[in-house]
């Protein structure tokens, strides 16, 4: 077994919008922005996760940073094929190319045959030998520990960087979904929008993501408010720097639009739920993963909305990916939500 161990290697890949994780030997060990550094001359990657999303806005000619996942599926084949290459060759493995790489990768619920294709082709030419495919909101669920093979409805509602997949799961399957493309990014543009309408100031990616972490809420009224937080940048007319404190409440209304459709879409999806499944969600309550399970106030507002308790998964960030994992140990038992 030692042997055989040795020539095959085994990895579990949440491939999503903002992060990229592998979890391999049962434990996280890579966790990157998905980002690469490409050399515009001969494409080569330059650098990958971190040390790419620091150069990201920062490039010169010779340079191109490029994020290869657009709303969770692969935007440019090239980049999420160096990308997955490169995050591999980050795992702690002296020789990790290995004659045989079986990977199970994590994609959106709503992915359609091409962009199925994609994800399997960028893989195989990664190195996988065995590439398995499992839906999202099917890994977060037995990320949570929900048994997904059990005659009750769970429902999860997963929001990432790109998309957020909400769905119903019963007896290995998903039963009701719905995949819309308003997630974190889109929260991170309201932002963005926000202070140049409203303050008059420009500010890119990395400082709206940092505000929606900061001060980012659902609520305009929170129980534990943030501090206000300080941003800088140029003033839009003068090209001159400024400062201006931002508050929670403030945030919440840049993201008011947005929060509102991810409500309007779990309601859409609890419509067409069968009403028995529908029973077993009122009374087990809402799962929220993903990086939006975050926001503040998020849980409570759509218990409030909803009137169905909502509760934020214990690790939101690495549900999906704990979830390809367990997929990843007991795939020999022909589980019913992996793909081939």
């Amino acid at each position: 077994m030692g042997l055989f161990s040795f020539l095959s290697q085994e990895l579990a890949m949440d491939l999503g919008t903002a992060n990229t994780i592998i979890i391999h030997n049962g434990k996280v060990a890579v966790n990157e922005p998905s980002i690469v550094a490409l050399d515009r001359h001969n494409d080569q990657a330059i650098a990958i996760g971190k040390k790419a999303r620091e150069m990201e806005g920062k490039e010169h000619d010779e340079i191109k940073t490029v994020r290869p996942l657009l709303d969770g599926v692969i935007a440019d084949f090239n980049a999420a094929e160096k990308m997955i290459r490169g995050m591999i060759k980050l795992l702690p493995q002296p020789k990790f190319f290995s004659p045989s790489l079986t990977m199970v990768i994590c994609v959106p619920s709503g992915s359609t045959e091409v962009e199925l294709r994609a994800v399997r082709d960028s893989a195989e030419h990664a190195g996988g030998r065995e590439v398995y495919m499992i839906y999202e909101p099917m890994a977060a669920a037995i990320g949570i520990g929900l048994d997904v093979e059990a005659p009750q409805g769970n429902m999860i509602v997963d929001i990432g960087g790109g998309t957020t997949e909400i769905a119903v799961i019963s007896l290995g399957g998903i039963v009701t979904n719905k995949s819309i493309r308003i997630a974190g990014n889109e929260l991170t543009e309201d932002i963005i929008e926000y202070m140049r309408r409203q303050h008059n100031i420009k500010v890119g990616v990395r400082t709206a993501e940092e505000i929606k972490i900061r001060v980012g809420s659902a609520l305009p009224e929170l129980e534990t408010p943030p501090d206000d937080f300080i941003v800088r940048g140029p003033n839009q007319m003068t090209a001159l720097p400024i400062e201006v404190p931002v508050s929670y409440q403030e945030i919440s209304h840049a993201l008011e639009k947005s929060v509102s459709k991810i409500e309007t879409a779990v309601l859409a999806a609890l419509e067409q739920t069968p009403p028995e499944l529908y029973a077993d969600i009122v009374s087990n309550g809402i799962y929220l993963t993903g990086g939006g399970a975050l926001l503040r106030g998020l849980d409570k507002r759509l218990t409030d909305k909803i009137n169905i308790p909502f509760h934020v998964a214990e690790t939101p960030l690495l549900s999906v990916a704990i979830g390809t994992g367990i997929a990843l140990k007991n795939r020999h038992r022909g589980l019913p939500y992996l793909l081939r």
